[in-house]
């Protein structure tokens, strides 16, 4: 786990902690199911005092990031009371994993046709469903997904999805991959959900690194979880040299940032914001957009065949 505090910042190193382990498993870099460092080795790692990492850990677990375990063990993801694994698993459940895991390694959809041609022809999407308890984070998601591969996209929360099961009719539903396992019950098996890792922000951080002078730097988005993740994340580029100002931005507002260095903005604020040198980030990962571009071309030809043979 990669983590890197700066005791000169103004974030809290609490908050420092909080938001880069949440980031590491909205990237992906902690999957679910993995383990996370007891509380006193990931302290010593960092040379942080203990009760600081036990309070960063009972905040993840409040907020379903993490689920504690026997024995004081800490495993990301979310699990509900009664959630069956391994051996209970039916073969369409080892089929969505299945899926998963072969995207991870880099296998083609190609490769999955036999297995997965039976659920794409079943009911094929014309629409895709992004599933996110946020619901700036929803609509950030909505728009870049729909300029990058033209589909109408629609959005709600998990809760949403349950109480109105189909929403998810018609649908190739999209969930970021830290809420997969709280999605994937709520979705058809003959189409699993596509998981959805958020980019790296490596760059932007070097970017920072790399300014000489003292400077500002701002922050902009719709999202106050983008915000308060960005600030947890910039902190040790950021020490005592440069300063962070975050806005966050509601409709009709365009803030002039033009004394700052660097803007760095969402995808639905970047067209707002006046600055000399502003940087769009974009939440959804390029290989993500990819993958989805991929299972719904896939349905779409899949359906096309069925429907141009002779009865």
């Amino acid at each position: 786990m990669d983590i890197h505090l700066s005791k000169e910042s103004e974030v809290p190193l609490r908050r420092q902690l909080t938001e880069q382990i949440v980031f590491s498993i909205a990237t992906g870099k902690l999957r679910s199911g993995q383990q996370l460092p007891s509380v006193r080795a990931l302290a010593r790692r960092l040379k942080i005092h203990h009760n600081t990492v036990s309070k960063v850990y009972q905040d993840l677990v409040r907020h379903t990031w993490v689920t504690r375990q026997r024995g004081s063990r800490h495993v990301v993801g979310f699990q509900e009371d009664g959630q069956t694994t391994g051996a209970d698993k039916n073969l369409d459940d080892f089929i969505n994993g299945a899926i998963r895991r072969a995207r991870e390694k880099g296998y083609s959809l190609q490769t999955l046709r036999v297995r997965v041609y039976r659920r794409l022809l079943a009911q094929p999407a014309d629409h895709i469903l992004v599933v996110e308890n946020d619901a700036a984070l929803r609509e950030i998601m909505r728009v870049e997904i729909h300029e990058a591969l033209g589909w109408r996209v629609e959005t709600c929360s998990p809760n949403d999805l349950k109480i109105a099961p189909e929403l998810a009719i018609g649908a190739q539903v999209a969930a970021p991959h830290y809420a997969m396992a709280e999605v994937e019950p709520l979705v058809p098996k003959r189409r699993p959900a596509v998981s959805l890792t958020f980019s790296e922000v490596d760059e932007y951080v070097e970017m920072v690194l790399s300014l000489r002078d003292p400077s500002v730097i701002s922050v902009v988005s719709v999202s106050e979880i983008l915000l308060k993740t960005a600030r947890g994340l910039l902190a040790p580029a950021l020490g005592r040299k440069h300063v962070l100002r975050d806005f966050l931005m509601a409709s009709g507002d365009k803030p002039d940032l033009r004394a700052a260095e660097i803007a760095f903005c969402d995808s639905l604020v970047v067209g707002a914001v006046r600055c000399p040198r502003k940087v769009q980030y974009h939440l959804v990962g390029s290989d993500c957009l990819q993958y989805l571009a991929g299972t719904l071309s896939l349905s779409k030809t899949h359906q096309k065949t069925v429907l141009e043979v002779p009865s």
